[in-house]
């Protein structure tokens, strides 16, 4: 059954005449399903492709039927509408027809067509727009079958602003809206606060805010340590300020070799002329500059500005190394473990790799990768397309560039060995676990649970999440505690309106009543990876009667549960463990699940107190001032530094009120009734 879909704005086109190119196709993007598919239709999502695996193969028989030879995008969903896999191809029909030749599928593919019970297509001008539009629906979607960029952070840049008399030079993330040059990107911030570190001291500009700046009235600490030159207060002018930040911008674009020679020779000019101080300060540039040049390793002048790319892989894993260049000089380098099946080849991995990767950053020039690719050409096409100019993707083969792959390589080795080594460390450990508690399996999600509070006051909850891969610090969750009358009624906490006295066990039953019923609403079936193998609470016998408790409300019993709680006098090594139905016990001091039992536990009271305290800060900050209607930031700000508190604030009349920028009459007055309501 064919229907026409409707809402093919919901689809992220890859550029913006791309865009307006599939936006005029009404019929661009159609979606087919089995006649017989319902959204109830749990077999859809079997792990195993046997009696399955002909249903699928209907539903994209059917679609072939009306694909067209030409260059699109499809999309193969399960029974619910879930993504399962997005892929590309210069030709629809020929592509899309060897998922029928089900026997000479890999058992992955096997298993994907067994759980296909929709396809959605898109048909695009060209390949190379298929590519950008494919790339940047894996990175929404998410599809289970697909290479997947897991870390996708952005980097830092260094600006030198635009938008001011005296620029100001400072670190930069996210979108590049302020006015200014923008320099990167770096790999790390480390990287960019020692390039700024030299900046300071090589040319004098300032860092510090512009609100900071047009309050000074006497040159600051940065100025005392030869790091800034002062325009603040006019110890430089901002004609020759502004030569300064020239020649910042000059160094940044490449041109250090020719600057650090003249400027050599003005320091040799002042030495001549018995300017001593001149030359010292000349000196201090020079090494100023030097110095960060060699914290940048590899350079190589005549490359320009590059991103290197490096795979390697081992036993079905792969570790991308990726080198920034600009102006031929090394920005840093960053590591990337992305998630694919085991089948999947280096060249493929490497390929959506990289046209995920540049889905949200800008494109270089030049693009060096270690294996040569098969749709090289279409990449290079797509890339041009999104930076709106020449991008050229290539695999060299001997030179400097070819050592530079050959050293970027080297480093992937590396960082996947350490990796590996990391991973079979950890789990050799969940598996002492698994032992330690009896585990039917190896759990490969842990979630430990700890709440923090001040006499009842800010309490906040604490999840963490630990795995094969360590710390899963992007799945941690902190929950601010409502103090809601718990769902679940115990002996060990009974019900209440309400427990702003600190009740533990009521705060527990929160947390975790919070986290589970949200994920049952979102997964139902439990089909997502999202789930934990196991639950680890801080606390005793309390904690743990609680969490069973709440399993069992949810329907989720099934999911093993357990309890640390320190010794009595709360000393490291005297953990006491607490599982359903078994008497509680001690672990051997010496048995390293142990070690790993207490990082887990510490981590988490770590995250619960570190949220906490931030909770407790941003309270303390709250001014009476913040809940008076018409009152936002800058008038709260305009009158606290006229009146100098929220108290001197409720006492003024409406005229003083009325006197401060920014505060109408009507406002003075809103302002004066809230305070003397009475």
């Amino acid at each position: 059954m064919a229907k026409q879909e409707t809402e093919i704005d919901s689809i992220t086109a890859p550029t913006a005449e791309a865009s307006a190119r599939l936006s005029g196709l009404s019929d661009a993007a159609i979606t087919w399903e089995h006649p017989e598919s319902t959204k109830d239709d749990s077999e859809g999502t079997s792990l195993q492709p046997s009696g399955n695996i002909a249903r699928g193969t209907l539903v994209i028989q059917q679609v072939v039927k009306t694909l067209p030879n030409s260059p699109g995008v499809y999309r193969m969903l399960d029974s619910k509408g879930n993504a399962l896999y997005v892929g590309k191809a210069k030709s629809l029909k020929k592509r899309v027809v060897s998922y029928t030749r089900t026997d000479q599928l890999p058992y992955r593919l096997k298993r994907m067509v067994s759980e296909t019970r929709m396809m959605e297509i898109v048909r695009t001008n060209t390949e190379a727009e298929a590519l950008l539009l494919e790339s940047n629906l894996i990175k929404r979607l998410k599809p289970r079958y697909n290479v997947l960029l897991r870390d996708d952070k952005s980097f830092p840049y260094i600006l030198i602003t635009g938008d001011h008399e005296a620029p100001q030079v400072t670190k930069h993330r996210g979108a590049q809206k302020r006015d200014g040059r923008y320099f990167g990107p770096f790999a790390d911030a480390k990287s960019v606060n020692q390039t700024i570190t030299a900046l300071e001291k090589a040319f004098l500009l300032r860092s510090c805010s512009d609100n900071v700046y047009s309050l000074r009235t006497r040159p600051c600490l940065m100025y005392q340590i030869k790091r800034c030159s002062a325009p603040c207060v006019g110890r430089v002018s901002l004609q020759s300020y502004a030569t300064h930040v020239k020649e910042a911008e000059e160094f940044l674009s490449g041109s250090s070799t020719a600057f650090q020679q003249r400027m050599a020779e003005q320091m040799q000019q002042a030495a001549e002329n018995q300017d001593y101080e001149q030359a010292a300060v000349y000196r201090d540039r020079i090494r100023a500059l030097t110095n960060i040049q060699s914290k940048q390793e590899i350079n190589i002048p005549d490359l320009g500005d590059a991103d290197v790319f490096a795979l390697f892989e081992k036993s079905g894993q792969s570790c991308i190394q990726v080198f920034f260049f600009r102006a031929g000089r090394n920005y840093g380098n960053r590591s990337y473990f992305p998630s694919h099946d085991r089948t999947i080849d280096s060249e493929t991995v490497l390929t959506s790799f990289i046209a995920q990767f540049y889905a949200n950053k800008p494109v270089p020039k030049l693009v060096l990768t270690s294996h040569e690719l098969p749709e090289e050409t279409v990449l290079a096409e797509a890339l041009s397309s999104k930076a709106g100019s020449r991008v050229e993707v290539n695999h060299p083969q001997r030179g400097a560039k070819r050592k530079l792959l050959d050293n970027a390589t080297n480093n992937a080795r590396e960082a996947l060995a350490r990796r590996m080594a990391e991973s079979a460390s950890q789990r050799r450990l969940l598996e002492g676990l698994a032992e330690m508690l009896s585990l039917d399996s190896t759990p490969e999600r842990v979630e430990v649970y700890d709440n923090s509070h001040t006499q009842g006051s800010e309490a906040y909850g604490g999840m963490i999440v630990a795995g094969l891969e360590g710390f899963l610090k992007k799945a941690y969750r902190k929950f601010k505690i409502r103090g809601d009358k718990p769902s679940v009624v115990s002996e060990s906490a009974p019900a209440q309106e309400n427990y702003t006295g600190g009740d533990d066990y009521a705060m527990m039953r929160e947390v975790l009543t919070r986290r589970l019923s949200r994920s049952l609403k979102e997964d139902p079936d439990r089909q997502g990876d999202q789930w934990p193998d196991l639950l680890v609470l801080d606390g005793g016998q309390g904690q743990l009667t609680v969490g069973i408790e709440v399993l069992e409300e949810l329907g989720l019993s099934d999911i093993p549960i357990v309890a640390i709680a320190k010794g009595q006098d709360r000393n490291a090594g005297r953990e006491r463990i607490f599982l359903p139905n078994r008497p509680s016990f001690l672990v051997d001091p010496k048995d390293p699940v142990l070690y790993f039992i207490q990082r887990l536990r510490d981590e988490a009271h770590r995250y619960a107190i570190e949220t906490h305290r931030k909770g407790r800060s941003k309270a303390r900050l709250k001014s009476s001032l913040d809940d008076v209607p018409g009152i936002g930031s800058k008038r709260k700000k305009a009158l606290l530094f006229r009146f100098g508190s929220a108290d001197a604030v409720a006492r003024a009349g409406i005229e003083d009120l009325a006197a401060v920028e920014g505060v109408s009459r009507v406002v003075a007055q809103s302002i004066y009734d809230y305070f003397n309501a009475e």
